[in-house]
């Protein structure tokens, strides 16, 4: 019984107004289950058919398998970001030097030379440097 969702759980999933639904039931257009106290239950599977139906107005398809493709970023906790334009690239065995230039100063990070093939980084690129770090030190200029 598990694979059965509210109406109100269907529209969300759906991405339609309850309201919407609730009529396409009363017209018999989506198969639905009773419980005992009355209240309409909508199996998976019927959200998934009205999901892959062709040309159901205001529905979401359903959503695509994950695919792991390499350099899509979705999302990222990350809060310290610094946007900057690649400066140079060097790699050498298993590493690579990365030059950041961020306004007038310069970052370097020293990352896989896997990680620089996959992001195809090249001088003049932009990039963002995501820096996640437990200790923060503060030094003064003499």
């Amino acid at each position: 019984m598990s694979d059965l969702l509210t109406v109100r759980a269907a529209a969300d999933r759906l991405g339609i107004a309850y309201s919407t639904l609730k009529q396409w039931i009363y017209d018999g257009s989506v198969r639905t289950t009773r419980t005992k106290g009355g209240h309409h239950r909508i199996a998976e599977s019927e959200v998934l058919r009205l999901q892959l139906a062709p040309g159901v107005a205001g529905v979401k398809p359903a959503p695509k398998p994950a695919s792991r493709a390499p350099g899509v970023l979705v999302a990222l906790s990350g809060r310290n970001q610094l946007r900057g334009i690649v400066d140079e690239v060097r790699s050498d065995g298993l590493l690579s030097q990365v030059r950041l230039r961020i306004g007038d100063q310069v970052l370097t990070a020293v990352i896989t030379r896997d990680a620089v093939n996959e992001l195809k980084l090249k001088k003049g690129d932009e990039a963002v440097a995501i820096i996640k770090s437990t200790e923060v030190m503060i030094g003064r200029l003499r």
